[in-house]
């Protein structure tokens, strides 16, 4: 059961995460999109973190498809808005808490990440599976939210972006 616990902590420590840059940026970095280093701003990689969330927390009849995004564009538009999903999400997240067998369930994936024009096939997964795999997904979008926003001149907190393992193991040299 700790594992369990462990992954749906370790998805809302990364969605707080992100809350936290959000609530400490302006709206104007958010939105921006200059083009110059990047063909879409942080807002539009929350936005796909998010809608991953979103598919996960509305699974339904044992199917998770990720291909199917709404892509809202008010998440990438609205700071606030965004922060008040992630909220949301969090909040979805912590009811499977309470119901440790959940995780267990046996689900049925589709995510080609729009290659081709006909669906995906389905593949064989768990929730838990699919929460590790939204971790990384996560992470590896904020370090690309990162480094867009060093090229406009924020510097993030050194943990954002960052994977859980390499940070031990930047630990682990250091004593």
């Amino acid at each position: 059961m700790q594992k369990q616990v462990l992954v749906v902590n370790s998805n809302i420590f990364f969605l707080n995460q992100g809350i936290q840059l959000l609530s400490d940026i302006s709206d104007s970095l958010y939105i921006s999109n200059n083009g110059e280093y990047n063909k879409s701003g942080i807002g539009r990689h929350f936005r796909h973190i998010i809608e991953h969330y979103y598919s996960l927390v509305n699974e339904k009849n044992s199917v998770i498809d990720y291909d199917s995004r709404e892509r809202d564009l008010k998440l990438e538009d609205d700071r606030q808005f965004m922060i008040n999903t992630m909220k949301e999400i969090i909040s979805s997240l912590e009811k499977l808490l309470s119901a440790p067998d959940y995780i267990h369930k046996e689900v049925n994936v589709r995510s080609n990440e729009g290659i081709g024009e006909e669906d995906s096939p389905l593949s064989k997964s768990t929730i838990q599976r699919e929460l590790q795999f939204l971790i990384s997904h996560t992470v590896h979008h904020y370090a690309l939210i990162g480094l867009i926003l060093k090229t406009m001149g924020y510097n993030p907190v050194h943990e954002f972006g960052i994977a859980p393992s390499t940070l031990k193991y930047e630990q682990q040299k250091k004593n």
